[in-house]
């Protein structure tokens, strides 16, 4: 086991969604020495600014949680930026790890590098057997790719590098903004806001039939952690609730939430996107002793009460594409 306390901690992607509340979590945990470098000042995709932050915060720990994401819609307007983007970012600073001499370095993959079909519930095992689902296989290929330089450092160069494969995340603090949101903040703000207008119908994508598992973002906080601590093995690992639920029950689900009244419309032309994501989570609890302990409905009650009072409370803060009623 790792005493993180006295480490010097590298967090990327610490001011975003997830790091937010992994930093927070490690703070809980008495860490001491945790940077997060700050896009404005250290770009990931140059390597300049790597060698720049590795010089000035000489991490002991590294989490790679730095990342461009987004839905469907966004995974299919930017399918090169998605992969270059996440590769380069991935390849330079795990080169920089391993030639700093970091001695630890976890790096925070995707379910989307899974292959299209792969059986429920997926396993580690299955990584390989197929190609991922085409509209975010560009993002969940780059990702694959560093689970591949993981493994390759570590039978070379002996680096201590581990990959995980979070399901989606949600949790106050998530993204809204519709053009680039994932599926949850999606819905959420897509039953608020016609609530608010008192619209009589919504439109979302596919047919609503596709499943998914979600992972409340401080669950997936204290599984980093876990990892981070206990686990030194290069066999990727997955984390999820194992929990599995159409999108069409999820809309209902949200729709009721929030007081959403009206009619749910599905746009079949738009697409699906995987047909179904549902993890077996029986390797992070077998290793390092991780299991999700927030049920899906308080996570999206807590999810939702925060977004209704950044949104709608007093001091609201209006989300950049929001466009008032009529």
């Amino acid at each position: 086991m790792i005493d993180l306390r006295q480490k010097r901690i590298l967090v990327t992607g610490g001011s975003g969604f997830l790091g937010r509340h992994l930093v927070r979590r490690l703070e809980q945990a008495e860490c001491r020495s945790i940077a997060v470098p700050a896009h404005r000042q250290f770009d990931l995709t140059r390597e300049v600014d790597i060698q720049q932050l590795f010089h000035e915060h000489r991490p002991e720990i590294l989490i790679h949680l730095a990342a461009v994401v987004g839905g469907i819609g966004a995974n299919r307007d930017s399918p090169g930026r998605f992969f270059y983007e996440n590769a380069i970012m991935g390849i330079q600073l795990l080169e920089a790890a391993r030639r700093y001499q970091v001695e630890k370095t976890v790096v925070l993959g995707t379910i989307c590098a899974y292959p299209k079909y792969t059986p429920v519930p997926f396993r580690e095992e299955d990584l390989w057997n197929g190609y991922p689902e085409e509209t975010n296989a560009p993002y969940g290929l780059a990702k694959k790719m560093l689970l591949v330089q993981c493994q390759a450092y570590c039978q070379e160069y002996g680096m201590n590098a581990v990959f995980l494969l979070p399901v989606n995340l949600y949790g106050p603090g998530d993204n809204f903004d519709l053009r680039t949101s994932h599926v949850i903040p999606a819905l959420i703000r897509k039953c608020m806001e016609a609530v608010h207008c008192g619209a009589e119908r919504i439109e979302l994508w596919g047919d609503g039939s596709p499943t998914r598992e979600f992972l409340y973002v401080d669950d997936a906080a204290e599984g980093i952690l876990l990892a981070t601590q206990l686990y030194d093995k290069p066999d990727p690992v997955n984390l999820g609730s194992g929990m599995e639920i159409s999108i069409a029950e999820l809309a209902r689900m949200i729709a009721e939430m929030t007081g959403f009244r009206g009619r749910i419309v599905w746009d079949t032309r738009l697409p699906n996107g995987q047909p179904r994501r549902c993890l077996d989570t029986c390797r992070a609890e077998r290793e390092f002793g991780f299991r999700a302990t927030t049920s899906f409905a308080a996570g999206l009650r807590r999810t939702i009460d925060w977004y209704r009072q950044i949104a709608y409370g007093p001091g609201k803060r209006l989300q950049p594409n929001e466009v008032p009623c009529g």
